[in-house]
């Protein structure tokens, strides 16, 4: 600074808005330019006193941000339209218009006794913002207790409040040390606390606590406003309601007897699902689904999503124990019942609320589907008794008049010149009883007259003629949906294609040998083909019912210490000879395709040797190893 230092310099520095580190800048100037001490001493007041005039000024405009936060807050009032946002916004301009890290709401539960964390604005813990606090602990809970505003510069070390190590722990965790809390009051009661807090000491101002307790004012005119139009709101719906269910109450009489009507027309000219479920929408509105009692489509009117599985069963479950259709959300269930045994359900997604007439619509539309499904039931077991028999014929031997049996297919839709897979099913699939065994034979019937084929009962096993090429893939397919239906797991053994009917006969004869193999390699409750288990299945499906004994005998003395070797190290000795025996007995080539050192292959075939014994490796020992690998792979199988 020049030695011109003057008062008016202060002024700039006014004009401009300057910090007040800056109005030392002329006095260190003039002290450095020596000026006399009577000279220093007027420019030191002059900056007194324009420190004075600034902060007087900074005072000026905070509080017109003040009170443009208080007008913009009033302004959200008379606006009102959801609440969280109203209050959002006003613990948002607390934290900003007194300068603090954090700002937030409680409000009181009267039910409970003691006040919960409403909206925040600045926090970082979740802990912190699920908070609950009891009535008269901690800085919060005494001013919601005694409805009179409270400050600490230094919450933590303030002993003049009850603290809690819930509180503690939530304060903490949001690293909170000086809190202002004023109460949110409602005429002479108060309805939760207003706070904005700060994460370092700091005292708070006399103007701070009365802008915080303005805006807890507008909090509160806020919250009383949405409960007066939620009031109103309520009354008014509940008048509507009212009005709408002696609209409703005054057609359903009239309804009910239109759907008695039609319902009684489809039984008599022998409707479908389709209909019944159109009748249903027709009258009640909405959308409706049927289905059978695995769940699957019967018929759908309208858009309407497949409920949850299990929330479907408990819900039929409940309505064929009531008697009585039963409401679970937006959707209405009934079930499909005949007698005891369980059929199916309807489910209907109304447009509106079901009086109790509505509700009999519905029931008396599940009555009517349950007579049609047992009256399909009845075609279709009849129909699957001569399916039944045609494929008795076709596997049977000697095989008499072909032309004959082809006319009969055709009759069926089933084109026995087109490759079909024959797929046995094993005994694990019928149980003891005899509804039991029905149950899957029907199950069968109609799985395969779906797919255009045929299916029978024959000497206590269920085969199935399916159209198709994937003998394997259609065995899994079987084992696959049998189980679910039975409960257990469900062994399907699959041979073919064949074309024609003269192949048709070996072909069950091969399923049947697949099946056996299964068995006796341990792989129950899977499905597999012939063709899958190679030379080895059919080996063994020739060895009849003491197959799973031999096979578990011979693994145990052929491989039986390597595999255990495996079992306890955690080694790849089986892998490694699996690869040896692949490459023709390359040391080399087998390390390749292990991709391991030649030297690992050496040491493992080695350790090999010392479980099994010198001569693993002739001619007549490694025909049983190789054969042993295959076995325990079969049994085995990937995936």
């Amino acid at each position: 600074m020049s030695v011109m230092s003057s008062p008016v310099e202060f002024l700039e520095l006014l004009a401009r808005e300057a910090a007040a580190v800056e109005f030392e800048g002329p006095l260190v100037a003039a002290r450095a330019a020596g000026l006399p001490a009577e000279r220093l001493a007027e420019l030191e007041q002059a900056k007194v006193v324009a420190l004075r005039v600034r902060a007087l000024l900074e005072r000026r405009r905070r509080r017109e941000i003040e009170l443009s936060g208080l007008y913009d807050t009033a302004s959200d009032l008379a606006g009102l339209r959801d609440l969280d946002d109203v209050l959002r916004a006003i613990v948002h301009r607390a934290r900003n218009l007194l300068g603090t890290d954090v700002a937030y709401m409680t409000l009181n539960d009267d039910e409970r006794g003691d006040t919960y964390m409403r909206v925040t604005d600045g926090s970082i813990s979740a802990r912190f913002q699920r908070l609950r606090l009891p009535m008269g602990a901690g800085l919060g809970g005494l001013v919601a207790q005694t409805g009179t505003p409270y400050v600490t510069a230094n919450y933590p070390e303030d002993d003049r409040f009850r603290h809690t190590g819930e509180i503690d722990a939530g304060v903490g965790e949001e690293g909170l040390v000086a809190i202002l809390g004023v109460p949110l009051r409602l005429g002479s009661t108060s309805i939760g606390v207003l706070y904005a807090a700060n994460r370092s000491a700091r005292p708070f101002a006399r103007e701070e606590v009365s802008l915080l307790v303005s805006l807890a004012a507008h909090a509160a005119v806020a919250i009383d406003t949405a409960r007066l139009l939620a009031e109103t709101r309520s009354a008014l719906e509940e008048l509507s309601a009212a009005n709408s269910t002696i609209r409703a109450h005054s057609s359903s009489v009239e309804r009910a007897a239109a759907a008695h009507d039609r319902m009684t027309a489809l039984v008599v000219r022998g409707g479908g699902m389709e209909d019944v479920a159109a009748a249903v929408t027709d009258v009640l509105g909405g959308a409706l689904l049927a289905l059978d009692a695995e769940g699957r489509q019967l018929a759908r009117v309208g858009e309407i999503e497949e409920p949850d599985r299990a929330d479907m069963v408990e819900a039929v479950a409940a309505s064929r124990t009531e008697g009585r259709s039963v409401r679970r959300g937006p959707l209405w269930y009934a079930a499909v019942v005949a007698g005891a045994e369980n059929l199916g359900a309807l489910v209907l997604r109304p447009d509106g609320e079901l009086v109790d007439a509505d509700q009999r619509i519905l029931e008396r539309a599940a009555l009517v589907t349950a007579l049609l499904l047992l009256f399909r039931r009845t075609v279709a077991e009849a129909e699957g008794r001569v399916r039944g028999e045609l494929l008795d014929d076709l596997i049977a031997r000697p095989l008499r008049d072909t032309d004959a049996l082809r006319s009969r297919a055709r009759r069926l839709g089933v084109d026995l010149d087109s490759p079909h897979v024959l797929v046995a099913v094993g005994d694990d699939a019928i149980a003891a009883t005899g509804s039991a065994r029905q149950r899957v034979l029907s199950w069968a019937t109609t799985y395969a007259s779906t797919r255009s084929g045929l299916a029978a009962a024959r000497d206590g096993r269920v085969v199935l003629m399916l159209p198709g090429q994937d003998a394997g893939g259609s065995a899994r397919a079987v084992a696959r949906d049998l189980s679910r239906v039975t409960g257990r797991p469900v062994t399907a053994g699959a041979s073919g294609p064949s074309t024609g009917p003269a192949e048709l006969a070996t072909t069950f004869a091969e399923a049947e040998r697949c099946l056996t193999a299964l068995g006796a390699l341990g792989r129950s409750g899977q499905g597999a083909s012939t063709a899958e288990l190679g030379f080895v299945g059919l080996l063994l499906g020739a060895v009849g019912d003491s197959g799973d004994r031999d096979v578990a005998r011979f693994l145990t003395d052929t491989v039986g210490p390597v595999v255990d070797y495996d079992a306890r190290r955690g080694t790849a000795l089986v892998k490694t000879l699996e690869a040896y025996f692949g490459v023709g007995g390359s040391l080399a080539r087998a390390a390749e395709l292990l991709h391991v050192h030649v030297n690992t292959v050496t040491q493992r075939l080695e350790r090999v040797g010392q479980l099994l014994g010198a001569d693993w490796q002739k001619p007549e020992r490694a025909l049983e190893v190789q054969l042993a690998l295959r076995l325990h792979r079969l049994r085995t199988p990937a995936g």
